[in-house]
């Protein structure tokens, strides 16, 4: 498989990601606002990650790696990434809009 950074879709969301360790890691902000529509996707992350840490004494960073990735500014960026099992815990903590 191609090493090369790249986009996934889902719902019409571009969520990046990259092969890293010999398998995919995603954006999780790109996650976080393709499931939330939040207008600030960055903060909605950080705020689940403290509610999910008080709550659980679960702490979702560790789940993720910093990697870099290609920022709106074109540049490359250190950005949380998660494997797809970590891509799964961290969806299972982001609550669904019905219940807001």
């Amino acid at each position: 498989m191609d090493k090369e950074k790249s986009l996934a879709v889902f719902q019409d969301k571009k969520i990046r990601k990259t092969w890293h360790q010999n398998e995919w890691w995603f954006s999780v902000v790109d996650i976080v606002g393709a499931l939330t529509e939040s207008e600030n996707p960055r903060d909605y992350w950080y705020k689940v990650k403290i509610r999910e840490l008080e709550s659980t004494n679960i702490e979702l960073s560790t789940f993720c790696l910093q990697l870099k990735l290609i920022a709106e500014d074109g540049k490359l960026r250190e950005t949380d990434c998660t494997n797809t099992e970590g891509a799964f815990r961290i969806i299972q903590s982001i609550p669904s809009p019905r219940k807001l």
